[in-house]
């Protein structure tokens, strides 16, 4: 039984929330290993509040001139009996090289000692490409749980509310819906007897406050929330409404109702918040996101039930 456990998984916050399954599954096989997880420095606070790792170590991936970095690197992987590569890029496939010879190593890097070789593992769903690397390494993958941990955590607001995600990463404009339809949603949520409550990040600040301009009821907690309390906040509402971003996969792995707008800038095939309860999941697509009518996404929350509709 490997003594040392290093699992690597950077980001982004999606990506991480998603994996809180495989790291649990991950712990229940080896509850006697010291296990280390390695991540990006803005999940280290999420990270610290996890009950699977020992430790948490930190990799912000800087250029491959960072001699510094890579010996750092090498000395972390030689410490290691196992690895788990659940980021399985290029630049974890490189680090396998840094390993002691024989470490055993659970990846899609082709040399890996127990290598997760599904030739379809690129269209599978995240969670269902995890489950495969998990079992390909001799895992049986715990079922997913609503991290009690996280529950209690966060602004205790009056309920009911519905969180919205006016945000998602700035390179990737054609992720957001126009804040201006998020406006004329949070009217429809206020007209319902629920609060909008805003989040995201600090940057996203000028989108609540177009919100904010049409509907005062709604509360902006953008920038004020850090991950752990976002995902306290996320398991007690109602419903959380959102472009394709980080925010929705933690309302789903707090089993929180979730409706995520998709364009064709990616795909919900593989990246579908997918909440832990059935049927606590729905998406909306289509080519453009400004061709979403505020209509057609208030109709289809009217008709889901969760909230009280209209007279």
């Amino acid at each position: 039984m490997p003594r040392k456990i290093l699992v690597i998984r950077h980001g982004a916050l999606g990506d991480t929330c998603q994996a809180f399954g495989a790291f649990a599954s991950i712990r229940h096989a080896f509850p006697h290993a010291h296990i280390t997880l390695l991540t990006a420095s803005p999940y280290h606070g999420l990270a610290s509040c996890c009950p699977w790792f020992d430790a948490i170590a930190t990799d912000d991936r800087p250029p491959v001139t960072d001699l510094r970095h890579w010996l750092r690197i090498r000395h972390l992987l030689r410490e290691m009996d196992m690895v788990f590569d659940l980021q399985n890029s290029g630049r974890t496939a490189r680090y396998f090289h840094l390993a002691r010879p024989g470490t055993a190593w659970s990846g899609q890097n082709g040399k890996a000692s127990l290598p997760h070789r599904n030739p379809q593992a690129r269209q599978m769903h995240t969670l269902m490409r995890q489950v495969d690397q998990l079992r390909a390494a001799g895992i049986t993958p715990l079922p997913r749980t609503v991290p009690d941990f996280l529950k209690g955590l966060g602004p205790q607001l009056p309920s009911p509310y519905v969180i919205l995600v006016p945000g998602a990463a700035p390179h990737r404009p054609a992720k957001r819906w126009p804040a201006s339809h998020f406006a004329i949603l949070a009217q429809a949520i206020s007209a319902w007897g629920h609060q909008p409550v805003i989040i995201g990040s600090a940057a996203d600040r000028p989108l609540a406050d177009i919100i904010c301009s049409r509907t005062p009821q709604a509360l902006d907690l953008t920038g004020r929330t850090d991950l752990p309390s976002l995902a306290g906040l996320l398991h007690r509402a109602a419903l959380c409404i959102g472009n394709d971003t980080g925010p929705l996969h933690m309302a789903a792995m707090m089993d929180c109702p979730t409706l995520t707008l998709f364009s064709t800038d990616s795909d919900p095939r593989r990246c579908a918040p997918l909440s832990i309860t059935p049927g606590r999941s729905q998406i909306l697509d289509g080519p453009d996101l400004s061709t979403l009518s505020p209509d057609r996404v208030i109709r289809l929350v009217r008709d889901w039930g969760l909230l009280a509709g209209p007279a």
